[in-house]
């Protein structure tokens, strides 16, 4: 099943399809992977690849960063959730697995953070530059394999949209689990 199936954004599309071929380059076909998050179109789309996914249910990790331990699996992914949490640090400790996949969005000069008054979930406490985030991996036990940068375009006219034509706005990371 491709991803063009899914009844999503074409920026989500377009997301999905390069967080897809950068995991693809290097994760088994066996593995077993827990989504930080609940589920959605791209944890059904790795099922439909194979994979064994589960996803957390929903608990405030912030508050419940313990909750990640009982997982343990081979891979664990967090997509564009860890820019959500107070304390990012206490959930990449608590992962119980050798392999992170992770994307947050980059901070912009151009840009605040993105907020959401009317939800208070879908807003964002930290948007990060990539060596804060790198920073908050170590910090967290991880060491980093690979990383990659994309930009986010849209068809809006203005100066902001064009430059979100060349500044990067996502950032993927492959980690893995630091030998003590």
């Amino acid at each position: 099943m491709s991803l063009d199936t899914y009844k999503i954004s074409p920026s989500k599309q377009r997301r999905y399809n390069k967080t897809w071929a950068f995991m693809e380059a290097t994760i088994k076909p066996t593995a077993s992977i827990l989504d930080i998050g609940t589920a959605n179109p791209f944890s059904e789309f790795l099922s439909t690849k194979g994979f064994n996914v589960t996803n957390t249910g929903g608990e405030d990790l912030d508050d419940f960063p313990e909750s990640i331990v009982k997982h343990k699996t081979d891979v664990v992914t967090a997509f564009e959730i860890v820019e959500h949490l107070l304390n990012p640090l206490g959930v990449l400790r608590a992962i119980q697995a050798e392999r992170l996949f992770v994307s947050v969005p980059l901070s912009l000069w151009f840009a605040k953070a993105y907020r959401n008054k009317n939800d208070q979930w879908d807003q964002h406490f930290h948007e990060f530059e990539d060596w804060q985030f790198d920073w908050l991996l170590g910090k967290g036990g991880w060491e980093i394999v690979r990383k990659e940068k994309w930009t986010s375009p849209t068809k809006l006219n203005g100066v902001r949209p064009l430059l979100r034509r060349f500044t990067p706005r996502y950032y993927i990371v492959e980690a893995k689990r630091k030998k003590a």
